[in-house]
């Protein structure tokens, strides 16, 4: 089985399986209901499958990447200008979802409150129990709990102390990581070849399930949340990916679309991760080095996404409930949507759950939380597939600035293994 990601099949299995959802919703069709859920198995076993291969994953490509880069330096540069990237394009991403929404709010009509049950804010941790959360006491009790940040940590320290070993001892420890990287992306790439099949299996009960009924009232909200993601995405990642990157953005949403589709399907970065790590290397010639470091610290804090998205449901919300935002608690708010969007899970629906501190800040009742909940998994999806595309554009433009230029010959090493997939010539 050749190592490629069938890319159009994995788009055809998705828009069918939305495709034939919602013919079963319109139709009401007690046959083609049962089949449309029926089929969720299948894409429960893809997301277990995906998600079964990232942490090992992880562990090995950074490992790997740091231990061969030998120099704390480097590391610490290339990981600066990654929290540089995550910064400075999460501020536009929330000023964007707030702008949008402002205008979008003009044309809504209006809208009864619906009926829900009271929220609690949620015990958000404070940024000394988050600092400290970064160390794992056990990697391994972080490896089954689904930790991603403190394995990063873990597995940058071990690859940094590797770095310093005399270099026969070193390359015996690097080549057995490549050995276990080449062993799992091999072992992606077979999920992969049965993705269509799971990508049905995961939209096709969804939208039978939730049909028409769920843009109801909200469709406003759905609408300009989806068209300020598009707007960011054309007007930030696009351009960064372009000048900074040096990829053309017919190369890089070739690159990327693969990735955007694991992503959008399964709401979640950590699942499209193994499809990222390979995509970035094989597609957009991204160095080794700098997509195992850059991209697996992305999946971890890089949420443009969902900054917009809560951006958005700040100003839908204080609509929603009639309660005006003044000038310095927006200012709060933003800041506070900005703190927030860097800790959010790499799970579904995790950005309405956080959004609590944001909402406190401009005196929203907690209660929208439900509101937004209820009609979540159309954003959800759409904001999953911006941040996995923010993911992708961070490891191009921090590829870029180390000296790479999308060739295929970027300016950092060669590592054996990239050398045994390179065509000859």
């Amino acid at each position: 089985m050749t190592r490629s990601v069938n890319h159009l099949g994995l788009a055809g299995g998705l828009v069918a399986g939305l495709a034939f959802g919602l013919l079963a919703a319109a139709t009401g069709q007690p046959l083609l209901l049962d089949v449309a859920t029926g089929v969720r198995p299948l894409g429960t076993a893809f997301v277990n499958a995906i998600q079964m291969v990232v942490i090992p994953l992880v562990v090995a490509v950074i490992f790997v990447g740091v231990a061969r880069l030998g120099n704390p330096r480097e590391v610490g540069r290339l990981g600066g200008l990654s929290i540089l990237f995550f910064w400075v394009t999460t501020i536009p991403a929330v000023l964007i979802g707030m702008g949008v929404m402002a205008v979008a709010l003009r044309f809504a009509p209006e809208v009864a409150v619906p009926a829900v049950e009271a929220q609690a804010a949620p015990e958000l941790p404070g940024l000394v129990d988050f600092l400290i959360s970064l160390i794992p006491r056990n990697p391994f009790e972080a490896a089954s709990r689904g930790a991603l940040l403190p394995l990063i940590v873990f597995s940058v320290l071990v690859g940094a102390a590797v770095g310093t070993l005399p270099a026969r001892q070193r390359e015996r420890l690097v080549e057995l990581g490549e050995a276990v990287t080449e062993a799992f992306i091999t072992l992606v790439y077979w999920i992969l070849w049965v993705g269509p099949i799971g990508l049905f299996g995961l939209a096709a009960p969804i939208t039978a399930e939730l049909g028409w009924a769920m843009l109801g009232s909200l469709a406003v909200f759905i609408v300009a949340v989806i068209l300020g993601l598009f707007v960011f995405m054309g007007l930030v990642y696009l351009p960064l990916a372009s000048v900074l990157g040096k990829r053309s953005p017919a190369t890089f949403i070739r690159g990327s679309v693969g990735a955007y589709t694991i992503g959008f399907s399964t709401t979640s970065s950590v699942a499209s991760l193994p499809v990222m790590l390979a995509d970035a290397e094989e597609q957009l010639h991204v160095e080794p080095s700098v997509g195992n470091l850059v991209l697996p610290l992305a999946a971890s804090l890089n949420r443009a996404g969902s900054a917009l998205f809560q951006g958005a449901a700040i100003v839908f919300l204080a609509w929603l409930y009639d309660v005006t935002i003044p000038g310095s608690a927006l200012v709060g708010a933003v800041l506070a949507t900005f703190l927030v969007s860097m800790t959010v899970a790499p799970v579904p629906s995790a950005s309405v759950v956080t959004l609590a501190p944001a909402l406190d800040t401009v005196g929203v009742p907690l209660d929208g939380l439900a509101v937004l909940l209820g009609i979540d998994r159309i954003p959800d999806m759409f904001r999953t597939g911006t941040n996995v595309l923010g993911h992708m554009t961070a490891a191009t433009v921090v590829d870029g600035l180390a000296g790479g230029d999308g060739s295929g010959r970027p300016g950092g090493p060669v590592t054996p293994a990239k050398k045994e997939r390179e065509p000859p010539g």
